[in-house]
């Protein structure tokens, strides 16, 4: 079992940054692809990024590419979100999840989740 902590959220204005950092607690945590996704208010939960256990393979949303970058360091079991050249559409509760079966891009393919972090980003 794997237990998850997001944190580095906050408020920012259009085209700055912010890392998120998901935390995790267990022995297994380098054993999982672990994704990111985020909901905004209405809307479902969508996918932005993922990454294998050894970090050799990241996935994106087409919204997010160029953008953000998803990295890893499983020697302090922590995944990283850089997010880069934010938009107000960006704005959302963004959420870590570790993958227990199937594809990346779906969030039922996840079992663990996090509490989640705001990101907001003014205009």
């Amino acid at each position: 079992q794997v237990q998850l902590v997001e944190s580095g959220g906050g408020l920012v204005q259009a085209g700055g940054s912010l890392r998120l950092s998901c935390a995790a607690s267990g022995r297994t945590f380098s054993s999982y692809l672990i994704g990111w996704f985020r909901q905004a208010p209405g809307k479902e939960r969508e996918f932005v990024a993922a990454i294998t256990w050894s970090g050799a393979n990241t996935y994106y949303a087409d919204s997010v590419k160029g953008r953000f970058t998803i990295s890893r360091d499983n020697a302090k079991n922590t995944v990283y979100l850089q997010m880069n050249s934010l938009k107000p559409e960006d704005t959302a509760v963004y959420y870590c999840a570790a993958l227990v079966g199937g594809s990346a891009y779906y969030t039922g393919s996840y079992k663990y989740w996090g509490q989640g972090t705001q990101v907001t980003v003014s205009s």
